[in-house]
């Protein structure tokens, strides 16, 4: 009789870490990702109690890839500043204290002003011309509101476009500065010591998702850069726990539950009473979170109503009232 060299069992928890190890942290923005999200809000809006909403976004978002197309550098990162960031395990280009380059206001004015090009006249057409002819100062204090999450001041009509041309700045400004500096000892972007919270910006996710060919492993997408970075299944992306946690989705009208099939549901958090949107493109491959999520905010309404807080946020759509504090989690 023999006996075999002992191995160690490893927890659910350590076979998702090594999981994790052997496959890409990172998925920065492509140069289509405007694009798929105008294209996703389209198809979602057909038939969408939220139609209208949805189709406005997408010509945004279709004025979004027309601009990331153009050839407009931003000041970059120098290799002193990536290094300071990988020695304090934070993200390079944190968004509410990176300095914003003038360039990103000029991008914001001519985005706004091909956006009225196309839109109707009307409330929307409107309040892009408005906002196109704000001063700096104005559209300075709106973008530091939405970024730092203060809701105090932030005027609600106009921070969707605002929050476009931001999305616009920081993807931008993630793209070139990796294309800059690829090739650098230390990499611009990597594994920071908030695993919730995007390594290249510092933002919330909008979303998590799983993404196709990666084994069902789950991403955080990042709502402001478009970045998504790998995070560990079945734990919450608030606290970090992995006790209490469940899925919750919608109820078909029939009263059929939709739990198995649904594309999109709430990863729900007992211990810190959080929650997060997981969404899978294997049972719709269209699947882009910002636009899904937009389109699923009758689940983010019956999780508010059992008393979730949402750990995502998604800058097109801000939920609350202008006077409200900053919500759970977002405390500065």
């Amino acid at each position: 009789m023999t006996v075999g060299s002992s191995q160690k069992i490893l927890s659910p928890e350590e076979i998702a870490v090594r999981a994790g190890e052997q496959l890409s942290f990172l998925h920065l923005p492509e140069p289509g990702v405007f694009a798929d999200r105008a294209l996703r809000l389209r198809a979602l809006a057909d038939g969408h109690a939220m139609g209208d909403f949805l189709r406005f976004v997408a010509e945004l978002a279709d004025a979004q890839h027309r601009a990331l197309s153009a050839k407009v550098a931003v000041p970059l990162p120098t290799r002193d500043d990536i290094d300071a960031a990988a020695r304090a395990g934070a993200p390079l280009l944190p968004a509410e204290t990176w300095p914003r380059a003038p360039i990103w206001r000029d991008s914001l004015r001519a985005l706004l002003t091909d956006l009225a090009r196309r839109l109707p006249d009307g409330l929307a057409k409107a309040a892009a011309l408005q906002l196109a002819a704000a001063s700096d100062e104005d559209l300075e204090t709106q973008a530091g509101r939405l970024l730092s999450g203060v809701m105090l001041g932030l005027d609600l009509a106009s921070a969707p476009l605002i929050a476009a041309g931001l999305q616009l700045h920081f993807t931008r400004l993630v793209r070139q500065t990796f294309a800059e500096h690829a090739d650098a000892p230390v990499p611009p972007f990597g594994r920071t010591d908030d695993p919730t919270l995007c390594p290249c910006c510092g933002s919330h996710p909008v979303a998590s998702v799983e993404r196709l060919g990666a084994e069902g492993a789950r991403y955080l997408a990042c709502g402001l850069c478009a970045t998504q970075w790998h995070y560990v299944r079945i734990k919450c992306t608030h606290c970090q726990s992995t006790k209490g946690i469940s899925l919750q989705s919608l109820v078909a009208a029939d009263g059929a539950s939709t739990t198995t099939g649904a594309v999109v549901q709430a990863e729900c958090c007992s211990e810190c009473v959080h929650y997060l949107k997981l969404m899978h493109p294997a049972r719709d491959n269209g699947v882009e979170p910002v636009a899904d999520d937009l389109a699923s905010l009758t689940l983010d309404l019956l999780v508010g109503e059992a008393g979730l807080h949402p750990h995502g946020v998604n800058l097109l759509l801000l939920l609350g009232e202008p006077d409200e504090a900053p919500p759970p989690g977002r405390e500065h």
